[in-house]
């Protein structure tokens, strides 16, 4: 159904007269007159008569009214659910407790007003096809994956060096350390299941091992940060690697550690990705605020090289 044909319909009901609804919408009366019989025709039914005192509605007209009302506000809601303003802010943070989720959430309290919704994509390839295609506005992600560059529609920028820290449990070799040197970790077993070839976490701890020597394994199935938490901290020989900004929560009897990684510090690099054309302006309020928030690189720090700089 024509919607500008519905829409002249509606116009003509309230003001009553061709003329009046041409001025009201800025058209020719002919247009008008030319909307409104095509839209009798395709209903096969007179929507308005001829009167002395202008149009009136027709027993058909007057049923139809309603519902060409209710087509109206629908298609509008329709395009205010996609329309940048109007929507929220649609941003992918890959863990809702990792260290995206937590510039978002302390975005939302410096910007309560700013519609969000937060989602968590794969990897990315899903996520920069996100973006491309609308469905997101910006995705945190460690820029690249060795051999795949981004697309040149895709710009990203550095927003947060997060620096790792090994997990152990009470009866670890390690617990009792301030800190450990990637050179002390050589030859214990650090337990990282969900590890996935071919994404860009994958690529970073590939090459954290190849530089280091460290043995990381990525065996069993993944059943949650429960279930990681519950065996670290019952099997000594174990330990893993998280995020300084993880926020996780273990039973009191854990007695799980988190200890510094030092000499150098192996950092993970988060990035802002997003469509060089989006006119979301709450993207714009977004990337000002992590501009605002960032922090530069510590001194002894690594990445892997293929990481973008600063």
């Amino acid at each position: 159904m024509d919607l500008e044909a519905v829409r002249t319909f509606v116009a003509v009901a309230e003001a009553g007269r061709f003329q009046k609804a041409a001025a009201d919408l800025s058209i020719t009366q002919q247009a008008v007159s030319k909307r409104i019989a095509a839209l009798e025709r395709s209903l096969g039914v007179r929507l308005f008569t001829r009167a002395a005192r202008g149009t009136e509605l027709t027993i058909d007209g007057q049923a139809f009214l309603p519902h060409a009302r209710e087509l109206l506000r629908v298609t509008e809601r329709a395009v205010a659910s996609v329309r940048p303003g109007r929507r929220p802010l649609r941003v992918d943070v890959i863990a809702s407790r990792g260290a995206a989720a937590g510039l978002m959430r302390d975005f939302h309290r410096v910007h309560p007003e700013i519609d969000l919704d937060v989602v968590m994509l794969f990897d990315m390839d899903a996520a920069v096809a996100a973006i491309r295609s609308g469905a997101i506005d910006a995705s945190f992600r460690a820029v690249a994956v060795p051999g795949r560059p981004l697309p040149e529609d895709i710009v990203s920028v550095r927003v947060l060096d997060e620096p790792l820290q090994l997990l152990t449990g009470p009866a670890h070799a390690l617990a009792g350390a301030p800190s450990v040197t990637l050179a002390q970790l050589v030859g214990h077993r650090i337990w990282m299941p969900g590890i996935v070839p071919g994404t860009e976490w994958g690529a970073y701890y590939d090459d954290l091992v190849a530089e280091f020597g460290l043995t990381i394994e990525a065996t069993g199935p993944n059943f949650g940060s429960d279930a990681l938490l519950d065996t670290i901290a019952d099997t000594p020989a174990l330990a893993t690697f998280m995020g300084e900004h993880t926020r996780l929560i273990w039973p009191a009897g854990h007695g799980l550690r988190r200890i510094p990684v030092t000499d150098p510090n192996p950092v993970y690099p988060h990035s802002l990705l997003w469509h060089r054309d989006n006119p979301h302006p709450a993207l714009t309020t977004l990337r000002t605020h992590l501009a605002t928030t960032a922090t530069d690189r510590a001194a002894g720090s690594w990445t892997p090289g293929w990481v973008l700089p600063r």
